[in-house]
C-alpha cells in the first residue's frame, strides 16, 4: 500500500478501525540501519545512535567535512541513499540511479563513504568471507540461510550471493526482533484480557486497532516491548501515532 503518492494517501483512507477505536501505528525507526551498527561494531555509527543524533545527517557531516548547520537537505539526502545502499550491497550503478548522478561520482561518493568508515569495508569483507567458507549466514536469533551462489563460477551470480550474505543478517535480524515483540505484544494483551488487536504487520511497522479506553494502554505496553525485547549495542527507538484511519495515523 503506497503512502507517498495523492492516490495512495487515499487508499490508506479507506483502512478504518472498528466502532470506539483508533488504528495505532507502531514503527521501528532506522531499525536495519541500527542491526548494521550493532554487527559491524564500527564506532561512529553506534556513537550517533546511543547519542540519539540523525544518523544520516551525522553521515553527511562525517563525509564532506562540514559541521552540522552545514549539512544542506542534498547532503542529507545523499548520505541517507549510501547509508542504505551500503545495507543492500548498492553498486556505483545502483546509487547513481537513486541519486540522478553519474556513476563516476556514485563511485567516488561510496569510496569516500568507505575511507570515513574503514571498519565498514572490514566487516562487509570479513562478512563475505565467512559466508563463502560456511556455505551459510546467520540472523541474530541463529535462523540460517544456504547461499549457495557463493561459490557460482558466473561473477553475477556469485555478486547477487555476497549482496545475500550482507543483506540476510541484517533484514533477517530486524524481522527476528519484530516477531519477537509481536509474539510479547500478543501474549501480555491475552494475559491483561484487552479488547484491543495487532491487526497487521508492514515491514518494520505494527498497526493495531485500540479502542479508546485502552490507548494509553496499549502505547505504554507496545512502546516498552519493542525497545525492550532485544539488548543491541545500540537502542532500539519506536514511532507511535494514532488517528481514525491509517493514513491519519
Amino acid at each position: 500500500i503506497p503512502v507517498r503518492t495523492e492516490y495512495g494517501k487515499m487508499v490508506r483512507r479507506a483502512f478504518i478501525p472498528e466502532e470506539n477505536s483508533k488504528l495505532l501505528s507502531s514503527d521501528y525507526s532506522q531499525i536495519e540501519l541500527r542491526v548494521f551498527a550493532h554487527f559491524s561494531k564500527v564506532p561512529e555509527l553506534i556513537n550517533s545512535f546511543v547519542n540519539g543524533k540523525d544518523i544520516h545527517t551525522t553521515t553527511a557531516m562525517d563525509i564532506f567535512k562540514v559541521p552540522s548547520l552545514g549539512v544542506t537537505k542534498n547532503m542529507r539526502r545523499q548520505a541517507k541513499a549510501v547509508n542504505f545502499g551500503i545495507l543492500y550491497g548498492i553498486s556505483s550503478y545502483g546509487l547513481s540511479e537513486d541519486l540522478g548522478i553519474p556513476v563516476k561520482e556514485a563511485k567516488e561518493f561510496i569510496n569516500k563513504y568507505f575511507e570515513t568508515y574503514p571498519g565498514v569495508k572490514d566487516y562487509m569483507n570479513k562478512e563475505i568471507a565467512d559466508a563463502t567458507k560456511d556455505g551459510y549466514v546467520k540472523t541474530i536469533m541463529n535462523r540460517k540461510r544456504i547461499i549457495e551462489e557463493l561459490n557460482s563460477s558466473n561473477y553475477n551470480v556469485r555478486s547477487m550471493g555476497e549482496r545475500m550474505a550482507l543483506n540476510t543478517p541484517i533484514q533477517g535480524s530486524a524481522s527476528d526482533i519484530l516477531k519477537k515483540a509481536m509474539v510479547e505484544i500478543y501474549d501480555v494483551f491475552e494475559k491483561n484480557n484487552m479488547k484491543s488487536k495487532m491487526l497487521l504487520q508492514v515491514h518494520d511497522e505494527l498497526i493495531f486497532n485500540v479502542y479508546n479506553d485502552e490507548i494509553d494502554r496499549v502505547k505504554k505496553i507496545v512502546h516498552d516491548i519493542m525497545t525492550n525485547v532485544f539488548e543491541l549495542s545500540v537502542p532500539l527507538e519506536v514511532d507511535i501515532e494514532t488517528g481514525n484511519n491509517w493514513y491519519e495515523a
